[in-house]
């Protein structure tokens, strides 16, 4: 097996080999470092079934504490940041997404949004990235892109139904996710602009629908948006959410990691975030935290 065809575990955390190891080497003399969290699930409520909804609060000032140590170029969460109450209350479901995202905040650097299903249970998209804020252009936008030492990063929303329409409301089934005709065409095209650049995609809902996960848990035109990426050169990564114990698997050159959710367990026993290290070499090291797999 060559060296690039393995998941290699080493002290302090995981590393992703390149298919391209060459790709960072002229685009900047230091790494990119990100924080990077998702499903916290945050509300005012009562536990069930293992989420400790109210427990995230304590877990993102853990974590945004360490990212404010560590010397980063941004963070940014993979989607649910906020839950809602029994009562479904829209007004409540807001006062628990603007207590988590003023947390979130408190990181002293640039703070970047993936929407996820559980964003819209009872909002709007607009109301959520009313309530939430992405740095410079990506502000009030749910798909969009930037470049950060070298490397361009491409936020994804699937949260639309089978008509393409948008989740809204609770106006969706979680096991029903679409990437839309009008995403795939800037997808597209953002893919062959930056065509020079080193990505790493963002989304939610999980992408590597051919590998061992349950389809419920992946886009459901998951096929079409990997073949897409699967015809580009410089694809470093799919960095994903959504399903809370985290996975990885890995085609064509392209690795595909799901980050553990923050919601699973009491606090302080349990929490989930890392920390990206993407270096010149174009490996990729993802030191976890809490229950996020690392080897020490």
């Amino acid at each position: 097996m060559e060296r690039r065809d393995f998941l290699k575990f080493v002290s302090g955390g995981i590393i992703l080999m390149p298919a391209l190891p060459h790709l960072l080497t002229s685009c900047s003399p230091r790494p990119l470092r990100f924080g990077m969290v998702t499903d916290a699930h945050y509300a005012d409520r009562e536990m069930r079934n293992n989420r400790f909804y109210q427990d995230s609060l304590s877990k993102m000032r853990d974590a945004v504490a360490k990212f404010n140590r560590s010397d980063l170029d941004f963070v940014i969460e993979l989607g649910d940041l906020k839950d809602m109450g029994p009562d479904k209350d829209p007004k409540n479901a807001l006062g628990f997404l603007d207590t988590i995202e003023k947390t979130l905040q408190g990181f002293r650097g640039p703070v970047y949004h993936v929407l996820g299903n559980h964003d819209m249970d009872c909002l709007s998209k607009q109301e959520f990235l009313t309530h939430t804020g992405n740095p410079g252009d990506a502000n009030g936008k749910s798909w969009y892109a930037f470049t950060c030492k070298g490397i361009r990063c491409i936020v994804l929303d699937a949260n639309f139904n089978p008509d393409f329409s948008d989740y809204e409301r609770g106006n969706f089934h979680w096991t029903s996710a679409w990437i839309p005709p009008v995403e795939m065409e800037w997808l597209e095209a953002e893919l062959d602009a930056s065509r020079s650049l080193p990505k790493i995609i963002f989304i939610h809902q999980m992408l590597d629908s051919f590998s061992d996960i349950s389809p419920k848990l992946c886009v459901d035109n998951a096929g079409e948006v990997v073949s897409l990426l699967e015809r580009q050169p410089d694809i470093l990564a799919v960095l994903q959410g959504h399903h809370h114990p985290g996975h990885y698997s890995r085609r064509q050159g392209i690795q595909y990691y799901t980050l553990g959710g923050m919601i699973e367990g009491p606090y302080p026993e349990h929490n989930s975030y890392a920390i990206v290290e993407v270096r010149p070499d174009g490996s990729i090291e993802i030191q976890g935290f809490g229950d996020t797999e690392s080897v020490k």
